[in-house]
């Protein structure tokens, strides 16, 4: 039986926080241990280049992130668990999409429209100032990491499902141009995956500077959601669990039964130094475990760096081969005697 193969991509920008952990990192562990699929996990350290000029950052991010991984639980066994960057095969494949693709399809991106939006509504005269070429072309970079491992399915917020959709579009061109080597992708979107909210009430997000990093001390942790902000009811009025954030990171975290339970406690008007105890302590509780394994993983950045080599190695096993079908398609190999 052929397994689809389902890629997903982190980029290397900051530290995993809570937030990461429901909308992303918890789903894709558990995909990983599905062996009806085969999963590939990957550090985009180059396209955290785009956006983030600070090498010791990108460099710590990609410590932290790793760790935080590997100590949920990844299945390295059945997932390829991989950095960009050791995948020098994927920017030569980059190059050769560069090459087919239109320069009118990525002037349709979205992330590069918003920028010349914001030049023109600045009062630039240049609506490009600024801009880089990674901002511009980075949809080519990551349609190189799907199509480099011909992946079927990638799971993506909404705001990516157009470069899927790009990616799709670059994979056809190529493939008419030279033949058929590319699958053409298909954007896994979950519906009904959870959004949390930060300290100010707004989407948890590094940008926003209101995130709640998911492996902080315990009394970090604890100090954190203290500062989650409330309104001024006091205990004993009945409080909505609509827009409230306590309660939707709670509900993140717990069982429909246990969500219930603490729904009631709104309608009877529970004090809200009571929920950000019960808060802090059911988060607290479920993530201790994976907190001690990521502490331990953070003495011991030679191992972490082990397992990225061992998933290079099995990433590598695919594209090396693959961009030499890839020279060959496109008139680039050594000339036979």
């Amino acid at each position: 039986m052929n397994k689809a193969i389902v890629l997903t991509g982190i980029t290397t920008t900051g530290t995993p926080h809570l937030g990461n952990y429901v909308g992303a990192i918890r789903p894709a562990i558990a995909a990983s241990k599905d062996h009806n699929v085969k999963p590939f996990y990957f550090m985009a350290d180059y396209h955290a280049l785009i956006k983030c000029q600070e090498p010791a950052r990108v460099k710590r991010s990609s410590l932290e992130i790793a760790a935080t991984w590997l100590a949920l639980g990844l299945d390295t066994e059945n997932a390829v668990f991989y950095r960009q960057s050791d995948v020098p095969e994927i920017l030569e494949l980059t190059w050769m999409l560069i090459c087919v693709t239109a320069k009118g399809l990525m002037n349709r991106a979205h992330a590069y429209k918003a920028a010349v939006a914001e030049n023109e509504q600045g009062g630039e005269n240049d609506p490009d100032k600024g801009i880089t070429m990674g901002l511009f072309s980075y949809p080519i970079l990551m349609a190189a990491d799907i199509l480099m491992f011909n992946a079927n399915k990638v799971p993506v917020g909404r705001d990516q499902v157009q470069h899927i959709e790009m990616a799709r579009d670059i994979a056809g061109r190529f493939n008419y141009i030279y033949g058929e080597h590319f699958a053409l992708p298909e954007a896994v979107l979950d519906e009904n995956g959870a959004t949390l909210l930060g300290l100010d009430g707004r989407k948890m997000s590094k940008s926003y500077n209101n995130t709640i990093p998911l492996f902080e001390p315990e009394n970090k942790l604890k100090k954190l959601i203290n500062k989650i902000k409330t309104n001024s009811l006091e205990p004993g009025e009945p409080k909505e669990t609509e827009g409230c954030t306590l309660f939707s990171i709670y509900q993140s975290f717990a069982t429909a039964e246990e969500v219930e339970v603490v729904r009631q406690r709104y309608a009877e008007g529970i004090g809200w130094g009571e929920m950000k105890r019960i808060l802090f302590e059911h988060i607290n509780e479920q993530i201790a475990p994976a907190r001690a394994v990521y502490d331990e993983l953070m003495l011991k950045p030679a191992h972490i760096e082990e397992q990225l080599q061992e998933g290079a190695k099995k990433a590598r096993a695919i594209s090396y081969p693959f961009i030499q079908e890839l020279r060959k398609a496109v008139g680039i190999s050594r000339i036979s005697l």
